[in-house]
C-alpha cells in the first residue's frame, strides 16, 4: 500500500496515500484492532454537523478566516452528508472520550479542506487542532455529537416508525371491535373480550412508549458544547456555546440549547442513560406485543390458530409447508439486544470519573443502535404483521362458546360454590355451560341467555341488572 507521512506531538506516522485521515487517527487503527465495529452513520453525521456549526461560529466571532471557515464547512458538510464514511474507520473499542473519533473527525475534514483550497493532504493548510478543532475539546465535541445524534435518530427515525405502529394498531383495533374472542390469563382461558379491546392495549403501549420516549428528550437536546476541556470554557468565546447550540438548531430544526451546565453535561451521561431506559421500556411492551401475535398466530391445527399472519418466507428447511411467525421473531431479537444495550449504557454512565465520562463511544453505539432497531423493527411489525393478519373467526367463536369460564357471569346469580361445579362438569363433559347450567339450576332459558350474552359480557357490568 502506498503511504505517505504525516507526523503529531509523537511523530512520523505511515499513514495510506489516499486517506483523508492523519497520523492520530492511524495510530487509533492501529492501537484499536478490537471489533471491527465503527460509530454507525448518523454519529458520523452529527460530527460533521458540529464543525460545520463551529466553522461558522468561530467565523461570525472574528476567529477564524472566512476563506478557511468556508473551506472547513463544505468539507464538514461532505461528512455529514456521508460522503466521507470510509475514512472513518476508528474502532468503537478506543479511549473511552472518544479523543480518537474527534480527531478522526478534525484530520479528515482538514485534509479535504486543504484540498478545496487546492493544497495537499497533509500539508495542515488548514490545521485539525488549530482551525477544525478552534473553541472546542474532544470532551465538549464527542458528548454533543452524541446528544445530537440519539437526538436526530429518535425525532427523525424512532417516534414516527413508533407512530407508524401506533396508528396501524388503532386501525386495526376499530375494523375488529365487535369480534368476540376468548380472553386469557396465565395462558389459560378466561373471560371473553373483543379483539378491538385487546389491540387497543397494545396501542395504548405504544402511545405510552412514545411520550416517554418524548419526554426524555428535553435533556438530551442540552449540548455541552462550549465547555472545552473541564467545563469551564477555557480556550472558547463566551458567547460560543449558545450560539453553537442556535447554529446546530437552525441547521436540524430541534430545539438545541446550550446546557445550563457546562459540568454536569461533560462529567455525565444521565440523559442518554435516562433515554436508553425509555428505550428498554418501550421494548418491553413490542416484545409483549410480538409474543402475543406469536401465540395467537399458533397452529395452525395444534394452537390456538386464533389469526393467521401474513406469510413471508417459508419456514422451514425440511417440512414443507411450514410458515412461521418471522417478523414477530425478529422484533422479539430486537427487544432482547435494546435491553442488553440499556445494560452496558447504564454501566457507561457510571463510568465517569470527576469531569468526564470514560465510556462515550460505547455509549454513542449502543444508543444509537438501540434507536435504529427499534425503529426498524416497529416499522416492519406494523406494516409486515399487524395490517395484514386475518381472525380465523369461526373458530374463535366457537373456542368462545365452549369456554367454561363463562359461568363467571352466574356467579352474582346463583353463587361461586354452583357456578364453580357448573364449569368444573362442563370442562369433564365437554359441554358448553348454558346446557349444563340449564341442568343444575331453576334459571329460565330467557335468564341464561342474558347472563351467558357473550357480547354483553365484553362491555362489562353485572348481567341481569340491565348493567351489562
Amino acid at each position: 500500500m502506498e503511504t505517505r507521512i504525516e507526523k503529531d506531538s509523537l511523530g512520523e506516522v505511515a499513514v495510506p496515500a489516499g486517506a483523508l485521515y492523519g497520523a492520530q487517527t492511524q495510530r487509533a487503527v492501529e492501537n484499536f484492532p478490537i471489533s471491527g465495529l465503527v460509530l454507525p452513520r448518523v454519529f458520523i453525521r452529527a460530527l460533521g454537523l458540529v464543525k460545520h456549526a463551529a466553522a461558522t461560529v468561530n467565523e461570525e466571532l472574528g476567529l477564524l478566516d472566512h476563506r478557511l471557515a468556508d473551506a472547513i464547512r463544505k468539507a464538514a458538510q461532505e461528512v455529514a452528508d456521508g460522503e466521507l464514511d470510509m475514512h472513518f474507520p476508528i474502532d468503537v473499542f478506543q479511549t473511552g472520550s472518544g479523543t480518537s473519533t474527534n480527531m478522526n473527525a478534525n484530520e479528515v475534514i482538514a485534509n479535504r479542506a486543504t484540498q478545496i483550497l487546492g493544497g495537499q493532504s497533509g500539508s495542515k493548510m488548514v490545521h485539525p487542532n488549530d482551525h477544525v478543532n478552534m473553541s472546542q475539546s474532544s470532551n465538549d465535541v464527542i458528548p454533543t455529537a452524541l446528544h445530537v445524534s440519539a437526538y436526530l435518530a429518535t425525532a427523525e427515525r424512532l417516534l414516527p416508525s413508533l407512530g407508524h405502529l401506533h396508528r396501524e394498531l388503532v386501525r386495526r383495533s376499530a375494523e375488529l371491535a365487535d369480534v368476540i374472542k376468548t380472553g386469557r390469563t396465565h395462558l389459560m382461558d378466561a373471560m371473553p373480550m373483543t379483539f378491538g379491546q385487546q389491540l387497543s392495549g397494545y396501542a395504548t403501549q405504544v402511545e405510552y412508549a412514545m411520550l416517554r420516549i418524548e419526554a426524555a428528550l428535553p435533556r438530551l437536546a442540552e449540548l455541552a458544547i462550549g465547555g472545552t476541556a473541564v467545563g469551564t470554557g477555557i480556550n472558547a468565546h463566551p458567547e460560543f456555546g449558545a450560539r453553537m447550540a442556535a447554529k446546530l438548531a437552525e441547521m436540524t430544526g430541534q430545539p438545541f440549547r446550550e446546557a445550563p451546565n457546562h459540568f454536569e453535561a461533560q462529567a455525565a451521561q444521565d440523559a442518554a442513560v435516562e433515554l436508553s431506559g425509555q428505550l428498554k421500556t418501550a421494548a418491553a411492551s413490542l416484545m409483549k406485543i410480538a409474543n402475543d401475535f406469536r401465540w395467537m398466530n399458533s397452529g395452525p391445527q395444534a394452537g390456538l390458530a386464533e389469526i393467521t399472519l401474513p406469510a413471508t418466507q417459508p419456514g422451514s428447511s425440511i417440512m414443507p409447508g411450514k410458515i412461521n411467525p418471522v417478523i414477530c421473531e425478529a422484533m422479539t431479537l430486537v427487544c432482547a439486544q435494546v435491553v442488553g444495550n440499556d445494560i452496558v449504557i447504564t454501566i457507561g454512565g457510571q463510568s465517569s470519573s470527576f469531569e468526564l465520562n470514560l465510556m462515550l463511544p460505547l455509549i454513542a453505539h449502543n444508543l444509537l443502535e438501540s434507536i435504529t432497531i427499534l425503529a426498524n423493527g416497529s416499522r416492519a411489525l406494523a406494516d409486515k404483521a399487524i395490517a395484514g393478519f386475518t381472525v380465523n373467526q369461526e373458530h374463535m367463536e366457537d373456542l368462545v362458546e365452549k369456554n367454561p369460564i363463562l359461568v363467571t357471569a352466574l356467579s352474582p346469580k346463583i353463587g361461586y360454590d354452583l357456578a364453580a361445579r357448573i364449569a368444573k362438569r362442563a370442562m369433564q363433559e365437554g359441554r358448553r355451560v348454558r346446557d349444563v347450567a340449564r341442568e343444575m339450576t331453576e334459571l329460565t332459558q330467557a335468564e341464561l341467555d342474558e347472563y351467558l350474552d357473550t357480547r354483553a359480557m365484553t362491555r362489562g357490568g353485572i348481567l341481569g341488572k340491565g348493567e351489562g
